[in-house]
């Protein structure tokens, strides 16, 4: 069970037992909706997330928040690390982030340097308060990739669920709008 077979460019893995098509579905599933670098969620997973989350805090009158937030110059950390170094502080930000959230929070990789947190049952208040705490253990954070140690820290947005917003995509819209603003004002900080 869970034997590999290669023959050429093709892997074949031999599973036996009742359920191995269910675990080929699950699995299949779990690609469409994990980044491969960082092991969170994707962006197309986020989407779909929140727009359950808002009808859900709609219909039961809840506060419902997101952060954007992105790597500073993390171009420059590529350009002088190397793109492994750049992974591997995709990945440790990930890490980081993760032990940081609450289990119903939905964490994901936006794109590129680009991260979202969905904050069910949050006021801005509370994810302003979050973001701050993310930004400070993010800058406080030793990145070290061989014998590099690379300077990491982010900038964040943060918005709250309005009336005004109909859509999964004006609430992120609104939210990145500030993460722009965060970095237009000097970035390593929090807009809201």
């Amino acid at each position: 069970n869970g034997d590999r077979v290669k023959v050429g460019p093709t892997i074949f893995k031999f599973l036996s037992g009742a359920d191995v098509e269910s675990q080929y579905h699950e699995e299949i599933y779990r690609l469409t909706i994990m980044d491969g670098l960082t092991q969170i969620y994707n962006a197309r997973y986020l989407y779909e997330a929140l727009e359950r989350e808002i009808i859900r805090c709609r219909r039961h009158e809840r506060d419902l928040s997101v952060i954007m937030f992105d790597i500073d110059y993390f171009k420059r950390i590529n350009d002088v690390h190397g793109h492994l170094a750049g992974d591997f502080v995709l990945k440790e930000l990930a890490r980081i982030i993760q032990q940081r959230i609450r289990r119903d929070e939905v964490f994901a990789r936006y794109g590129g340097e680009e991260f979202s947190i969905i904050l069910p049952e949050t006021s801005l208040e509370g994810a302003v308060s979050l973001a701050e705490t993310l930004r400070a253990r993010v800058e406080e954070h030793v990145f070290t990739f061989q014998a590099d140690t690379i300077k990491v820290t982010i900038s964040i947005g943060a918005a709250q669920l309005t009336d005004a917003d109909k859509t999964a995509n004006e609430l992120l819209k609104r939210a990145d709008e500030l993460l722009y603003q965060a970095k237009r004002t000097g970035r390593n900080r929090v807009c809201y």
